[in-house]
């Protein structure tokens, strides 16, 4: 059932209003308020899924009951409803967040298609929820040994903070996941995550790749595009790899860590930006400064928190939990039964040198899955890990 709230100080509107839409589907659970202040107090006490409200009412109007409830309950679409002289007010709460508007008299047409997409909209944002939650899921750093828990601890500490933070290990140890934790534990994870490998992008493409450009700033440039600090805007971006960023490069991030000011390239046109950096590198960075590949400030910037994240040879416990971690998640994606693993190929397993870290665990755990049998075994792992 969709439930559906009207406010409406017009108790005849009020009235067209309710018989409308209840008539028009037995999944429409309507319920009415006749003021904006009974509105806000209805709003407070139960969870609708739409919010039909009139603009022009005594004691609270339409404006205030919109602004007042996008702070109690700011998923709740809100079709505002307007008189003729209330259109350019009724444009205005769209820029505050209303889904849309219908005129009085309302055309029935237009009132139930307008209804539907605004649920329809509403229906959307909780799967995008839902699938957020389960996106989650693949950022979750299994362990119960003393070094993870000392990571775990740091990023309680940390990530309510706009602390930036530099994250060291070696490749395949899982910076990313602790990047992914340290956003979703903050006051920023509803804004977005933005990842940039800086390894992967040219040298000659980073700057635009950051920053954006304007058109005309080079060959292909044929149009504005923005970069990805002002894509991760109110939220935070994740400059892995920062170790392999060019110097240029790295005097522009510099700007934007003081200043919280971005130029595109091509222009010297400041653009505020409110972005918290986490940064990561598989790279000793002091020695990199010394060889005079990373700018110092730049480094004293990024390190405000370090936290290096351990090899899997030095959290060895770890393994058979991750063992049936990715055994789950191997069986979920192929959708097969999840097979089970021998406490000799477990003990096996913990023995290996694992120079690959995570990363490669998880590789040799899909393949025994795949060639091993039933029950994976010491002989499998002796024939098909690799090591």
């Amino acid at each position: 059932m969709s439930k559906i709230l009207v406010i409406e100080d017009e108790s005849a509107i009020r009235r067209v209003l309710v018989k409308i839409l209840s008539e028009e589907s037995d999944t429409y659970n309507v319920h009415e308020a006749e003021d904006g202040l009974r509105g806000i107090e209805t709003i407070k006490k139960e969870d609708f899924d739409l919010v039909l409200c009139d603009i022009k009412m005594p004691k609270m109007d339409g404006v205030e009951v919109l602004e007042a409830a996008r702070k109690i309950k700011p998923e709740i679409p809100f079709i505002m409803i307007s008189g003729h002289g209330d259109l350019d007010t009724a444009v205005n709460t769209m820029r505050l967040g209303a889904f849309d508007y219908i005129s009085k008299p309302p055309d029935l047409n237009r009132l139930l298609t307008t209804v539907r997409n605004a649920l329809d909209r509403k229906e959307l944002v909780v799967e995008n929820k839902i699938l957020k939650k389960k996106v989650s899921k693949n950022y979750e750093m299994i362990g119960e040994s003393k070094e993870i828990g000392v990571i775990k601890d740091i990023i309680e500490k940390v990530a309510p903070t706009d602390a930036r933070v530099l994250i060291t290990g070696s490749n395949g140890t899982g910076k990313e996941l602790v990047a992914h934790w340290i956003h979703e534990k903050s006051q920023r994870s509803s804004a977005p995550f933005i990842e940039v490998n800086c390894a992967a992008i040219p040298s000659e493409l980073i700057e635009s790749e950051l920053f954006g450009h304007v058109k005309g700033a080079f060959t292909s440039a044929v149009k504005d595009r923005a970069g990805k600090f002002e894509a991760a805007n109110k939220g935070t971006i994740f400059l892995d790899e920062i170790g392999d960023m060019s110097l240029s490069a790295q005097a522009k991030v510099l700007r934007a860590l003081q200043e919280s000011k971005i130029s595109r390239v091509g222009t010297d046109k400041d653009i505020k930006v409110d972005v918290r950096v986490v940064a990561a590198t598989n790279k000793d960075l002091k020695k990199e400064i010394a060889d005079g590949n990373f700018r110092e400030d730049l480094y004293h910037r990024l390190a405000v928190i370090l936290i290096k994240v351990p090899s899997l040879n030095d959290r060895r416990d770890d393994i058979p939990l991750l063992i049936s971690h990715f055994s789950k998640k191997i069986a979920s994606e192929q959708g097969t039964t999840q097979k089970d693993f021998s406490k000799k190929a477990i003990a096996l397993l913990k023995g290996y040198d694992w120079t690959g870290n995570v990363r490669e665990l998880r590789n040799v755990i899909e393949r025994l899955i795949i060639l091993g049998g039933k029950e994976v075994s010491e002989e499998d792992v002796k024939l098909f890990a690799s090591k």
